[in-house]
């Protein structure tokens, strides 16, 4: 059997879930990756047949999302020329985790295919969202990357199609320990605004993984860290606390080692503002943004009740058993799932 695996690389958690996906899809087939965007800092040892720039997330300096940087990436010739070279006919199995050229290639050549993700969940109604949900983000999250069949990955069981987070081996046989620093990883936020908040809280150590150094450095009480898997997984096990973007991976580690937590949304992000709705139910504490206000907020933070951990499992064989059971023959009838994609 032949797959193809199709991974969006804006931010680090689509690629690191890949890695720990890979060895079970091994066990189907033969499996080629297909890498789409340019905004991710993890190195990778993906079997990676085919690139794209793709369409990638980029950030401000204060956390929120650059639109001038964004739309400048936007190349509609080289999109269409991209959904027409790559080979989805030629795969038994086309999984897709959120990358829209996948997508609109299956539509184009009428092959089914699965999102499999936590961009997946929000097809359900029942997923949490936030108070005033977003026409334009909703429709993002059910429209950029369509498929003809869905598994989506969250805090919660919130539907049936709905899967525990993919946490990764060495964090599920962690043996966790607390050493008093405090994990920080807010990828949109740059050194030179977290550091003079960060040093007012002279009491407190923070291991801050940055995308800007590329050694580790020390700034009085603040040590900032190159982004590296390694370790950031050995940060986090042995912190007391961790500060974090409402992501989707990050934070469901962090629940599972049972630590102290505390979400920073990324600004205009509409998917870690539903993070953030879910995570509140949950009892973790978020804040808008890092401000003035902070260090207040951090100390009050540093001393409220523990949330009930969530501790997870290896859910991966489940899911996927469930995905090739449930995955659509090529001979089956189509809907066009792109009915406004020129097929020019």
């Amino acid at each position: 059997m032949k797959l193809l695996l199709s991974v969006q690389a804006t931010g680090n958690g689509h690629i690191s879930r890949a890695a720990q996906l890979l060895p079970y899809l091994q066990r189907y087939g033969k499996v080629d990756v297909f890498l789409s965007g340019a905004n991710a800092q993890l190195q990778n040892d993906l079997p990676v047949r085919y690139r794209s720039k793709g369409l990638s997330l980029f950030y401000n300096t204060t956390g929120g999302l650059d639109y001038r940087k964004i739309a400048s990436q936007l190349n509609p010739t080289r999109i269409w020329r991209e959904i027409k070279a790559l080979p989805v006919e030629k795969y038994d199995v086309v999984i897709n985790d959120f990358e829209s050229i996948t997508a609109m290639a299956c539509s184009y050549k009428k092959i089914p295919s699965v999102h499999l993700g936590h961009q997946a969940s929000f097809q359900s109604d029942l997923v949490p969202r936030p108070g005033n949900p977003e026409f334009l983000g909703e429709w993002i999250l059910k429209n950029y990357a369509r498929a003809t069949q869905y598994i989506g990955l969250h805090f919660k069981k919130y539907d049936d199609f709905i899967f525990e987070p993919v946490i990764k081996k060495e964090l599920l046989q962690a043996d966790p320990q607390n050493k008093g620093h405090i994990t920080v990883y807010l990828s949109a936020y740059e050194d030179g605004a977290l550091l003079p908040v960060l040093q007012q809280l002279k009491a407190f150590q923070f291991q801050v993984f940055s995308k800007q150094v590329r050694q580790v450095e020390q700034h009085k009480n603040v040590k900032l860290i190159p982004v590296n898997q390694r370790l950031f997984n050995e940060s986090m096990i042995n912190s007391f606390g961790v500060i974090t973007g409402a992501g989707f991976e990050t934070p469901a580690e962090v629940m599972h080692l049972g630590k102290k937590l505390l979400v920073i949304p990324i600004q205009g992000q509409y998917e870690q503002n539903c993070n953030a709705a879910a995570l509140q139910q949950l009892g973790i504490p978020v804040l808008k943004k890092i401000d003035a206000g902070f260090p207040t907020a951090f100390l009050q933070w540093i001393g409220s009740e523990n949330y009930n951990p969530l501790h997870y499992r290896n859910s991966i064989p489940e899911m996927l058993g469930y995905l090739m059971d449930n995955y659509p023959s090529k001979g089956v009838a189509l809907e066009l799932l792109y009915p406004d994609l020129m097929l020019g």
